[in-house]
């Protein structure tokens, strides 16, 4: 199989979808792996490491589209990118199409299969893709908050630590799956007061046991959402639903509860987010204000850190391009159900419910 990985073209986009050793393996199965020239230089990985690992450099990416069977990347393929599409082709990456139907809708008429990393999803509700970036988001999140909350940026000019004698800063985490878990994590370590809020109780006592009580939660309901924002400083969106579109957790009402120049990351923005005023933004113009409380909503929040993002993004998926290269598309889905979960669009139709419910469209079962 003839495999291609394009330079990702998303604003600050720094990632890249294989490293030297995937394309090693990759080879040595006696495949064909197309890489275009500078993919890897965001991720400081030169053109030379990959040739040695056995791929061709490319100079450009249509040709890289062209040549291949199937595409790996990291994000969504960006406008610029649709003329490269044609019949047939297979696309490997984070698509999140539950956000809008323009994507959905060119890889519809184009009869592109797009197999999406954020639902490949095993039995026990696993996401293994989405996970990693999960973890480093979810970190990050934090540190774009505190960044933020700093008065030079536009916040209230809290230290979310605090020092002895003044009161520390207040996050509220809405989620807390793998995003919110995580950011729990590092607001606890930069000594701020914090509090996660679920809709399952079990994953509240998971992190209730794993800080011995060091972080305050909630059910989250109408009620208690209110009544957090009041004292928030720096509240962060980690809702997520695989495949369909994040529901609304906190109106544009609400935000009239909150302190001006607090700070909202809302995580979940690649599905919509759970804060009804996010809009999209990039690293090149992360934030925006609205009735006073900025809001950082970053599509590619891990392709800041690449040199972390690259590796963890790789060794979750590795198993799985290996999977789709050796077996081919049909008995890798017929053979692995995770792998059929990550197929959204199959032969010009929506193939995954949960999308399909987002975009209000019917699903239909994947044909071969």
């Amino acid at each position: 199989m003839k495999i291609g990985v394009p330079k990702e073209i998303k604003d600050n986009e720094y990632r890249v979808a294989i490293v030297p050793s995937g394309v090693r393996a990759l080879t040595d199965a006696g495949h064909t792996v197309l890489v275009e020239s500078g993919a890897g230089a965001g991720s400081s990985i030169a053109d030379r490491e990959f040739e040695r690992a056995g791929a061709e450099i490319i100079p450009s990416p249509g040709e890289v589209f062209a040549g291949a069977d199937v595409v790996f990347k990291v994000k969504e393929p960006m406008p610029a990118e649709y003329p490269y599409f044609r019949s047939g082709l297979v696309i490997f990456t984070f698509f999140h199409l539950a956000s809008g139907r323009g994507l959905a809708q060119e890889l519809l008429e184009k009869n592109v299969t797009a197999i999406a990393y954020e639902t490949l999803e095993l039995e026990d509700g696993t996401l293994p893709a989405l996970t990693p970036m999960s973890e480093v988001a979810g970190r990050l999140s934090v540190q774009a908050g505190a960044h933020y909350l700093m008065k030079a940026y536009g916040g209230e000019g809290v230290l979310l630590g605090g020092v002895p004698g003044v009161r520390r800063g207040n996050v509220t985490i809405i989620g807390a799956g793998v995003v919110g878990a995580n950011a729990a994590k590092a607001a606890l370590g930069l000594g701020a007061e914090v509090t996660a809020l679920d809709t399952s109780a079990g994953r509240l006592r998971t992190l209730d046991d794993l800080h011995a009580g060091r972080i305050n939660t909630l059910v989250s309901n109408a009620h208690n959402v209110e009544d957090s924002l009041e004292k928030t400083d720096l509240l962060i969106g980690a809702v997520h639903i695989p495949g369909a579109r994040t529901p609304r957790v906190v109106t544009r009402e609400m935000l009239g509860l909150m302190k001006k120049g607090s700070v909202i990351v809302d995580v979940s923005v690649d599905q919509g987010g759970c804060i009804e005023t996010t809009r999209p933004t990039t690293h090149t113009d992360p934030v925006y204000e609205v009735e006073g409380v900025l809001h950082y909503c970053v599509t590619n929040m891990p392709g800041a850190v690449p040199m972390t993002s690259t590796y963890a993004l790789t060794n979750a998926t590795l198993p799985y391009m290996l999977k789709l290269a050796n077996l081919g598309l049909r008995q890798a889905v017929e053979k692995d159900p995770a792998m059929m979960k990550a197929v959204n669009i199959h032969n010009g139709a929506v193939t995954n419910a949960r999308l399909a419910e987002s975009l209000g469209m019917k699903a239909k079962k994947m044909m071969f």
